[in-house]
């Protein structure tokens, strides 16, 4: 769990209500809002049929999960969808069995032992997300927007990081702008810094930008470089992105061992 000596003040809730309701919050909504129902029913056709093509390669990572560590195939995990609304997300089972029972939530970490062998190369390779499919069928996901977030981390993050909220006017994506072009998460610097992305994402949200993540996906499954990626896809630069909220420049404190699964 977070430590609560390193919890902030809480705002209050007027603060809060006046963040949440900045025009920043609502730049994609009125001016996106056609493309954001026909996303919505391209996605629910892709994701129905990537999930068929998917199949077998489910049912045989499957069998080499269960033969090679005690526990579930699959892992329900409760995460942050559109308008802070819970929902179970679904990956492919890559620690061992009640990792969390005794420390509690976590944050992975490079070279974390609670990853089992299968479940370092599903990691790396990013099959672990397959069932997420299954979530973008029900509609708690989409194939492209910001990361989902556990709601044991939501309530200090937003309060340690401005703005935080407005990236849960989007449904959140298994891939993304940021999920694409940075690391995976091991600080609050580094949340603050993928903030900027979604943000952005959420202004500028179109077909193109949705087309080049979903290309970049693939060849970032496979291993292509971060950097080299942007460069193929001509995503805007660093500068750009994380100057337009400015959060990633946030002086941010420290939080020891707030790391999560």
């Amino acid at each position: 769990m977070l430590p609560r000596a390193i919890a902030p003040p809480r705002r209050s809730r007027s603060a809060r209500e006046k963040q949440d309701q900045s025009p920043l919050a609502f730049a994609s909504a009125a001016s996106h809002k056609w493309y954001i129902a026909s996303k919505t029913i391209f996605e629910f056709l892709l994701a129905l049929v990537l999930l068929a093509l998917a199949a077998p390669v489910l049912l045989l990572l499957a069998v080499c999960i269960k033969v090679t560590s005690r526990g579930p195939v699959l892992y329900a995990q409760k995460r942050v969808g559109k308008g802070g609304r819970p929902y179970l997300l679904y990956k492919l089972r890559t620690m061992i069995h009640d990792c969390e029972k005794e420390s509690g939530p976590l944050w992975s970490i490079p070279g974390d032992p609670r990853v089992t062998p299968v479940g370092r190369l599903l990691r790396r390779s990013h099959l672990d997300e397959l069932p997420q499919l299954w979530n973008v069928l029900k509609g708690d996901m989409s194939l492209i927007g910001p990361r989902p977030e556990r709601p044991e981390f939501v309530a200090t993050l937003e309060r340690v990081i401005p703005n935080y909220r407005q990236r849960l006017q989007l449904r959140p994506g298994i891939t993304g702008l940021a999920q694409v072009q940075l690391p995976a998460d091991t600080d609050l610097k580094s949340v603050a810094r993928k903030l900027s992305y979604d943000l952005y994402y959420a202004r500028v949200l179109n077909p193109w930008l949705d087309f080049r993540i979903l290309l970049c996906t693939g060849l970032y499954m496979v291993g292509v470089p971060f950097h080299q990626l942007r460069r193929i896809f001509r995503f805007p630069s660093p500068e750009r992105v994380e100057g337009a909220s400015g959060s990633a420049a946030l002086p941010i404190p420290a939080l020891d061992h707030a790391q999560t699964a």
